[in-house]
């Protein structure tokens, strides 16, 4: 029941990571394609900057709400379609981008929250069921095409909207086109309905691991590094041109910063092994992370450098969180409650982030207090990524 299905031919096993391949570029772009044309919704609805925020905020509490529902739907109706309904879901909240709707607006982007989730869960354990010697191969590849397509799509959906006038509405329902392929694609899996590998799913709760400070420390690294992220996945264009820097390029900028979080999953993985304790390694990247909010606030005229480099500590913080998952526990049940822990908390930090930087901005009427709010976010990240990168684990028993 929890292995592959069946001994796959050369042929379908190259359609599964194809299958694969295009879930993943789904769980990202359609969330972050929204900020390079955030101040056309915006004028389009009369919307205020913390109601703009929301836009973001909802796939957060999504992803925090719908992530352990995930499981049960994989339980009842077998990997291959709960997989498939994630795809139908963030399909359809794409599909409602040209209804001229406030509350639509709304639902469709919690809905694509919810599909997002779902993938996110589910993606790895059926990596570990079907690729099970290729683990890292197959995870570093799915999370490099979710940057790539994430950051390509923020790049171009400005200037597509400016297109023949096509307008911020059908640019953003554009994407469904690469979910009407990954539902195709996804269509020979629908004969399987295995579970999620045992390992992989969230054990009943366990109440020690909430009561330990070294989880509590992961937790905070993974929810303040989500925090400042999501801030700058929403508002780093509108930021970029507070500054001076035209639309198109902040919107270029933007996709710079969610490519460049790609990279560390290269240069990390192999790292990660030869190093006896983490703590200066993810301080280091933290502080960094803090100098280029202060770059961003004070010289403007280096964005792109900032962008980028922002970007890569953004990822680099969050690949060493994921990493002190797997680091500072003992088995995989601890490893599964450790992470249902760190992604309900750190999620809904993460939520509070972009509504939080949209009220600043309109009582400040600058993006300043965002940017000092991201900076000490990333100096929390630095002491809990310092505490959390200790060589030592959690007590066995949790």
């Amino acid at each position: 029941m929890y292995s592959p299905p069946t001994k796959r031919t050369a042929f379908s096993s190259i359609i599964l990571i194809l299958g694969v391949f295009f879930i993943a570029i789904n769980l990202r772009a359609p969330v972050t394609g929204i900020a390079p044309v955030l101040e056309e919704i915006i004028a389009s609805f009369s919307l205020s900057p913390s109601q703009a925020g929301m836009l973001t905020t909802l796939p957060l509490i999504a992803f925090a709400l719908a992530s352990p529902l995930a499981n049960l739907l994989a339980k009842k109706l077998g990997l291959e379609v709960a997989l498939f309904i994630a795809l139908i879901l963030i399909g359809a909240g794409l599909a409602s981008r040209p209804i001229t709707s406030v509350p639509l607006l709304y639902l469709g982007t919690a809905v694509i929250g919810v599909g997002i989730a779902i993938g996110n869960v589910l993606l790895p354990s059926l990596i570990k069921r079907d690729f099970p010697h290729k683990i890292a191969v197959m995870t570093s590849a799915y999370v490099l095409a979710m940057a790539i397509f994430g950051g390509a799509y923020s790049a171009i959906v400005l200037p597509l909207s400016e297109w023949h006038n096509l307008g911020w509405q059908l640019a953003l329902a554009s994407y469904g086109l690469f979910t009407l392929l990954s539902i195709t694609l996804w269509l020979p899996q629908l004969k399987y309905h295995t579970m999620p590998v045992k390992e992989l799913t969230p054990p009943p709760a366990q109440a020690n691991v909430w009561k330990q400070s070294l989880a509590w420390q992961i937790t905070l690294l993974l929810g303040l590094n989500s925090f400042f992220t999501y801030i700058m996945v929403a508002w780093l264009p509108s930021i970029l041109i507070e500054g001076g820097v035209s639309p198109v390029k902040a919107g270029a900028m933007q996709g710079a910063f969610q490519a460049a979080s790609a990279i560390p999953g290269i240069v990390l993985i192999p790292l990660l092994a030869r190093l006896k304790d983490q703590r200066v390694l993810t301080s280091s990247l933290a502080l960094i992370g803090a100098l280029c909010s202060f770059g961003l606030l004070f010289m403007p005229e280096l964005a792109l450098f900032w962008s980028i480099t922002l970007g890569f500590c953004s990822g680099a913080c969050f690949i060493l969180g994921l990493s002190f998952v797997s680091l500072r526990t003992h088995n995989s049940r601890q490893a599964a409650s450790l992470s249902a822990m760190a992604q309900c908390i750190g999620y809904l930090i993460a939520a509070t982030g972009p509504m939080l930087a949209g009220a600043l901005h309109a009582y400040f009427n600058s993006w300043a207090s965002t940017l000092w709010l991201c900076a000490i976010a990333s100096l929390g990240c630095a002491l809990f990524g310092y505490l959390g990168g200790r060589n030592i684990t959690l007590k066995e028993g949790a």
